[in-house]
């Protein structure tokens, strides 16, 4: 008895390894995931702060106000970006370019003397975690300088004392649902667009159905739109949720036009289920479809757009696949809209990025219909 069930359950076990080895996309999930995770995670991404742009704005250009501010040029965690006015780093802070400001008032030095000086820091409190961190380095880097030059001199504690006069723009209270609110809709728009249509061709591909409209004069990209604009409606529902939800329950102020953040989410949503398209297509088998679709698309989203690690902090190669996903041009774009305001020409620029992907995916959904019977 104990031989017979042996024999059996060795036969299932070689039936079932070579189920295994035949069938590819599991065993790539299986084998390659885990270890693409561990890098990913262990090498790629990180809840540091390194080389964080800050503007400085010395309003009072003598040797000691120099000085005051040299500690942040020594920072791994810190890159200044010197400035002529407040007004031009006031722009650079909201377009996104620059995380924080340091500007030394112009009577700095006399109130130096008295040991009431004052730095203003005005930090970028979208992202609440690096405006934390920002204000640590600069206020450690302040201190420091300030410290090297008593020791250098011997003057009084008094003398040589700093006050650093914090705030935050665009997230004042430092609440992080007004952080994370934002990125939830370019996950939603990803999961609604890429998890709804990979199935939908490649159902038709494993019913035979697609074969049937194959013999009558409807052409591949009136297929593709037929497909796409059900769904667009669907998306644009859930996005029309998101912002409710967003504005009254959680109550994410909306700060930039409302307008541009619908044009945004509709040219992203577009892209999304294009690319869900693409995948049912290229694959033909639902179960393959969903797979690629959930590695292609919804954990990119998730890892290497932006929402949970600033892209700044990690290796160079990981940025540069970061910079070819669209969600991370959606992610910067959505967040920037809600809680900074409006930049036309970042509005512009990623829109225009975004409506690229659309037609390049629209060309490639199109010829995977191309009327040949493999």
């Amino acid at each position: 008895m104990r031989s017979e069930f042996l024999v059996r359950l060795t036969a299932l076990t070689r039936k079932e390894a070579r189920q295994m080895l035949r069938d590819r996309s599991n065993l790539m999930v299986g084998l390659l995931l885990p270890v693409a995770l561990i890098l990913l995670f262990g090498y790629g991404l990180s809840f540091d702060v390194r080389d964080a742009p800050v503007a400085v704005v010395l309003d009072d250009n003598s040797a000691i106000a120099r000085e005051a501010v040299a500690g942040i040029e020594g920072s791994r965690c810190l890159s200044p970006v010197y400035v002529d006015t407040m007004a031009r780093a006031e722009a650079m802070l909201q377009s996104g370019k620059v995380d924080a400001i340091v500007r030394v008032p112009i009577d700095f030095s006399r109130r130096q003397a008295t040991g009431s000086a004052t730095i203003q820091l005005i930090l970028n409190g979208i992202d609440s975690t690096t405006a934390t961190s920002l204000d640590a380095y600069v206020s450690a880097s302040v201190s420091n300088a300030m410290l090297r030059r008593m020791d250098r001199e011997g003057a009084a504690p008094h003398r040589g004392s700093i006050t650093l006069m914090q705030r935050t723009w665009f997230n004042e209270a430092g609440i992080s649902t007004w952080y994370l609110v934002p990125g939830l809709i370019v996950l939603v728009m990803t999961l609604v667009g890429a998890f709804l249509t990979s199935l939908l061709i490649a159902r038709e591909w494993e019913r035979g159905t697609l074969e049937a409209l194959f013999v009558t004069p409807v052409r591949p990209l009136e297929i593709v739109l037929a497909k796409l604009l059900p769904y667009m409606v669907v998306g644009l529902v859930d996005l029309a949720t998101c912002l409710l939800a967003a504005r009254f329950l959680f109550h994410v102020p909306i700060r930039g036009s409302l307008f541009a953040i619908v044009l945004a989410s509709s040219l992203y949503l577009a892209v999304s289920l294009l690319l869900g398209l693409f995948i049912s297509g290229r694959t033909r088998n639902q179960f393959a479809a969903s797979q690629v679709a959930l590695l292609t698309s919804f954990l990119p989203a998730l890892m290497l757009s932006g929402f949970i690690f600033d892209l700044r902090n990690v290796p160079v190669a990981v940025q540069v696949i970061a910079q070819l996903l669209p969600a991370t041009h959606f992610m910067g774009m959505v967040k920037s809209l809600f809680l900074a305001g409006t930049d036309w020409m970042m509005v512009a620029r990623n829109c225009t990025i975004l409506a690229a992907y659309a037609f390049v995916l629209i060309f490639a959904t199109r010829r995977t219909l191309r009327k040949t019977l493999d």
